[in-house]
């Protein structure tokens, strides 16, 4: 990482001294004229039957409402200073099965926290759970402050970041560079990020007791009292998941440092070529995914009449225990490369086109493309089709539910990481009123923008997302 910076070190000189030597620069025009404010809404569904978090098998169904608020502020003719504030509030089926069997949420929790029947407390990896898991909010606060030379052919800028969840809090910073050249036909730019992130590892209700009592955590705290079978059904005290060990590190640190170029090649068409670099290290799996184990025996916790179709439906009261949680390298490489192609056909129709091709180090390839036709009807509106294609290889530490053995060193059942295609159809329209007629207060709104896609992949997951966004110009 270190050689990177080294070179962004030098860019920076190298423009910043160019800079210096400009002086033809006579005039120049505000960078931003007026603030501006762009309020962002979308909602987001989704469902699947490969639940990490149930160890790859199980309800993956999920909603989310996201909220966003950007302002950003002329400081003066060169300066801008943006605040982007978001909040984020989701339910999950799949992550209230942290703990599938308790009213509260408190994962490891008390006898209080017990859903009681006949046979004791159940649960189901095919319905969400009670628990405070099953819902949480995700704040976020990103400000960038930007410097445009008086020519307008150098910017650098520099941002910071801050994002909260019930279990994890990120802290991130960088800043960027760009040079304008060929009379701001050609553009060169360069960005570099840091992110330390922190756990609060929440573990799977069976783990956690296990490590709260040891080997005697069957006839302590919330397993006092409570029935455990096995695959046959029967009454057992087999039940020991002696390879788990919870995380001593909880720290995720993550580096990036992006490269693009931009060129206008005719009056009607753009290419942009980009390239990132991306080191991960620190804890990188996530602590309340299970994995169950093929060369172990299998134990269960509800109704056991239910055990024959648990990997069905059907199942709507026993829940399986785990024998380990998802382990994975502490280490990892990415990177990204990709291609923009824009061309504009004539005043009504544009096409914007886009791929990506990316490897890691886990064994992660994949391809990405991306048309939009944007088709202006008049002044004032326009729609625009679009199409999304996506396909991965599995990394070498994924395996579906139950394949993974007590043998190996990493293991993850987590669906992200297996191979599959997906397929992502949308549609979007735009108002703009350049002259901003319509005000609320000092705002003139200056563009409305509303999408809708939705996603399809080929391993059964299936989602839609409908966004809305609203741009306003402080007069």
């Amino acid at each position: 990482m270190k050689k990177y910076l080294f070179v962004f070190a030098l860019l920076v000189a190298f423009c910043a001294n160019a800079q210096e030597k400009d002086t033809t620069a006579t005039f120049k025009k505000r960078v931003l004229d007026a603030t501006e404010v762009d309020f962002l809404i979308s909602y987001y569904k989704q469902d699947g039957i490969h639940s990490a978090v149930s160890g790859g098998m199980g309800s993956e169904k999920l909603t989310d409402l996201a909220s966003n608020i950007v302002v950003s502020m002329p400081l003066n003719d060169d300066d801008i200073l943006t605040v982007d504030a978001g909040i984020s509030a989701y339910t999950s089926a799949s992550s209230s099965n942290i703990n599938p069997f308790n009213s509260s949420g408190a994962s490891g929790g008390g006898d209080d926290d017990k859903v009681e029947n006949e046979n004791g407390p159940y649960g189901t990896p095919w319905l969400a759970s009670s628990g405070a898991s099953a819902q949480d909010a995700l704040t976020s606060i990103t400000a960038n402050y930007s410097h445009s030379s008086d020519d307008r052919n150098f910017i650098w800028s520099a941002d910071v970041s801050f994002s909260n969840e019930y279990d994890y809090t990120s802290i991130g910073f960088g800043g960027g560079i760009a040079k304008l050249f060929n009379e701001k036909n050609t553009e060169l730019s360069l960005k570099a990020n840091v992110y330390l992130d922190q756990w609060r590892p929440i573990y799977p209700t069976e783990l956690y007791e296990y490590s709260k009592y040891g080997s005697a955590f069957l006839n302590n705290g919330y397993f006092s009292g409570v029935t455990v079978y096995n695959q046959a059904g029967e009454m057992s005290d087999g039940y020991l998941p002696s390879k788990f060990e919870t995380w001593q590190s909880v720290n995720r640190n993550s580096y990036s440092l992006s490269f693009a170029f931009s060129q206008i090649l005719t009056k009607k068409s753009q290419v942009s070529l980009f390239f990132d670099v991306l080191q991960q290290e620190g804890m990188l799996s996530t602590p309340y995914h299970r994995i169950y184990f093929a060369d172990k025996e299998n134990y269960y916790i509800g109704k056991n009449q239910f055990i024959p179709v648990y990997e069905t439906p059907e199942n709507t009261g026993v829940y399986r225990l785990a024998d380990d949680i998802e382990r994975l390298p502490g280490n990892r490489f990415k990177l990204p490369v990709g291609l923009r192609l824009n061309y504009y056909v004539n005043e009504t129709f544009k096409i914007r086109t886009y791929y990506r091709y990316y490897f890691d180090d886990w064994g992660v390839t994949s391809h990405t493309a991306n048309i939009e036709i944007p088709i202006k009807l008049n002044d004032k509106f326009s729609v625009f089709p679009m199409y999304r294609f996506y396909t991965q290889t599995a990394s070498k530490y994924f395996a579906p539910f139950e394949t993974h053995t007590s043998t190996e060193k990493y293991y993850t059942s987590d669906y992200d990481l297996s191979q599959f295609s997906s397929n992502q159809y949308g549609v979007g329209a735009s108002y703009v009123d350049i002259f901003t007629k319509a005000h609320i207060w000092k705002f003139g709104l200056k563009n409305i923008d509303f999408r809708y896609n939705h996603y399809s992949r080929s391993d059964t997951l299936e989602a839609d997302i409908a966004s809305m966004a609203f741009k306003f110009i402080f007069q």
